[in-house]
């Protein structure tokens, strides 16, 4: 079996400026933010909070950043690694990769099912982490509206400046999403008659 890959799903970077890389990117760049992931800490050691978003930079490619919560700026700060994420089309594919990692005694760091992706993960001679990755779906105008909700979020949460946490972030998450539903209520919905 000949393995392939069609290209670049997301090139990975951490920002310590998650609010002026939110706004160069979506709002002078102009690129649409098809998604947003946000987790607790995981892993064999201890890693921070996060929120992951991605900009769609074309043909299915994505630019992404995360924000790890209670880090540190500065170059001393230690931050997880960045990464770049190749794209497969078929589960038969991705462990196609994994079995030709393994056969060439490349460890495979971990096999995660995201909420839109599978992916393993493994290391290059640089030790950065090289992804690769299949779609279990296809993204969808609603987790276009998630992201653009994440981030507005993240904005509000960092900029309230009371040291912010992912559960700070989940809770103004919540409030947008509850005023977006609310907003979007019928009458018939609220219980309530036209006068």
């Amino acid at each position: 079996m000949t393995l392939r890959l069609r290209g670049v799903d997301h090139a990975a970077y951490v920002t310590t400026k998650p609010i002026e890389t939110i706004r160069f990117y979506r709002d002078v760049v102009g690129l649409r933010t098809p998604h947003a992931i946000t987790a607790k800490g995981w892993g064999g050691k201890p890693h921070p909070d996060f929120v992951h978003f991605f900009f769609d930079i074309g043909s299915g490619d994505r630019l992404a950043f995360f924000y790890y919560f209670g880090v540190p700026e500065g170059p001393d700060a230690e931050r997880p690694n960045y990464h770049l994420a190749l794209h497969v089309e078929t589960e038969e594919d991705l462990l196609a990769w994994r079995r030709r990692f393994e056969e060439h005694g490349v460890r495979v760091i971990a096999q995660i099912i995201h909420e839109t992706i599978e992916s393993i993960y493994v290391r290059d001679p640089n030790g950065m982490i090289f992804e690769i990755t299949r779609p279990l779906r296809d993204l969808t105008e609603r987790d276009q509206r998630d992201a653009e909700l994440s981030l507005e979020a993240l904005v509000d949460s960092l900029t309230a400046d009371t040291g912010a946490t992912l559960e700070d972030f989940w809770r103004r998450k919540a409030e947008l999403v509850a005023k977006e539903l609310d907003n979007e209520a019928t009458p018939e919905e609220t219980g309530q008659e036209d006068d």
